[in-house]
């Protein structure tokens, strides 16, 4: 029997595993990216973990899966690819809607590119509120801003 992943807050110590997840997760889902995006990428959120509230998903000792806040945006929201599927994603939206308090909607943006991703937050009750042509750092992935309120 499978065991049910326990939510727990993320460390420092955390981010080299992480990141690993976040590279499966990507390689899995965001197919507009090349292997060289993803090399760049992965240097950046290795350092943007450390500045954010970090939720981890452990199963059978092995990380599965983390959610990264920053007050009430999702910053990241990641599941490693054999463990899709199980609910993690939704527990995490759960965890990041007490988090953000009722006085304020719960906020994420998606690339546009990966429709896997938006049908996920559009299911859980999100809507679009913008788009924008480019990413956070001036890049080409155009984003959709999505809200659900608390």
């Amino acid at each position: 029997m499978v065991e049910h992943p326990k939510l727990r807050r993320g460390t420092l110590e955390d981010i080299p595993t992480l990141t690993a997840v976040w590279r499966r997760s990507v390689e899995a889902s965001h197919h507009f990216l090349t292997p060289a995006d993803i090399d760049m990428l992965e240097k950046e959120v290795d350092d943007a973990l450390a500045g954010l509230t970090v939720w981890v998903a452990e199963a059978e000792g092995r990380v599965v899966g983390f959610m990264a806040m920053n007050e009430d945006m999702i910053e990241a929201l990641f599941i490693d690819p054999g463990s899709m599927g199980m609910g993690l994603g939704t527990r995490f939206i759960t965890l990041a809607r007490e988090m953000a308090g009722l006085d304020r909607p719960l906020r994420v943006d998606v690339n546009e590119q990966n429709p896997d991703g938006i049908a996920f937050y559009l299911a859980r009750g999100f809507v679009q509120t913008g788009r924008s042509e480019t990413d956070g750092m001036g890049r080409p992935w155009p984003l959709l801003h999505l809200q659900i309120a608390t």
